[in-house]
């Protein structure tokens, strides 16, 4: 292997916008495997395995890492500007459009497994009640039997549903650098890829310079603020498990409050 293959994989990811890994990092993150790919499938390789990686571990940018001042967080800060781009991961987002007690209904309607369009409420038919449907239809080409159309327009129904509903949300985030400092982010100006089910926990974030952080809450706008992808698996697997418990305890502690 190239001695300067970790460098040539390093220039192409921060071509892409990156975090700037570390040669020691991006050296254990290759495929154990001769010959190696082709450069270009080495770059998408670690690529990938970046934006899975957890940002707090110290071994993997190149130090010093970019990150938040001590003092971001304060609430006694009117107003400031991050002085240089910042790589986070996402901890945790929240619909602010959405009361916890609609978030919570909306996540017991669909473990019963129902979903809604518009007013209507829909019931997705289980993959028993086609069975017979599938059976008779064995070997032909005909359309989908009608269980397996419902099901999936009802689906798809709640996707445009849903993707409607995220245009109109404000969404607050607890961002971490690679310090482990956190903040706060709240979307002053609408981000596509924002969003609960589109935007991953772990998924890392480029708050470029220039970004407003007022009262310690960085806001958040597309010209300072580039979704760069990638998700953490564990933890976001933990997170949506927990989300309903979380939600109702919340709506529990408002009730006692």
């Amino acid at each position: 292997m190239s001695s300067d293959l970790p460098t040539q994989i390093r220039s192409s990811l921060q071509s892409q916008g990156l975090p700037k890994p570390s040669l020691a990092w991006i050296q254990s993150a290759l495929p154990n495997r001769n010959p190696l790919p082709p450069l270009p499938a080495l770059v998408a390789t670690v690529k990938t395995r970046l934006l899975a990686a957890d940002l707090t571990n110290p071994a993997l940018l190149e130090q010093p890492a970019p990150a938040f001042p001590p003092n971001l967080s304060s609430p006694e800060v009117k107003e400031t500007k991050l002085a240089q781009d910042i790589p986070v991961q996402v901890l945790d987002i929240d619909n602010l459009a959405k009361s916890k007690w609609e978030q919570v209904e909306e996540l017991e309607a669909i473990a019963r497994g129902e979903q809604t369009r518009g007013r209507e409420i829909i019931r997705l038919p289980t993959g028993n009640e086609g069975d017979d449907e599938e059976d008779a239809g064995v070997g032909s080409s005909s359309a989908p039997p009608p269980a397996t159309q419902g099901r999936n327009a009802a689906i798809n129904a709640n996707i445009a549903n849903a993707a409607a509903a995220a245009k109109g949300a404000t969404h607050r985030l607890v961002l971490q650098d690679c310090k482990g400092q956190k903040v706060h982010g709240l979307e002053l100006r609408r981000i596509d890829k924002f969003g609960i089910g589109t935007l991953c926990i772990g998924e890392k974030i480029l708050l470029k310079r220039g970004a407003i952080v007022a009262r310690g809450v960085v806001l958040l706008e597309p010209a300072t603020c580039v979704v760069l992808g990638g998700k953490v698996e564990a933890w976001h697997r933990s997170w949506m498990d927990g989300r309903l418990a979380r939600l109702r305890e919340a709506v529990g502690a408002d009730v006692r409050g």
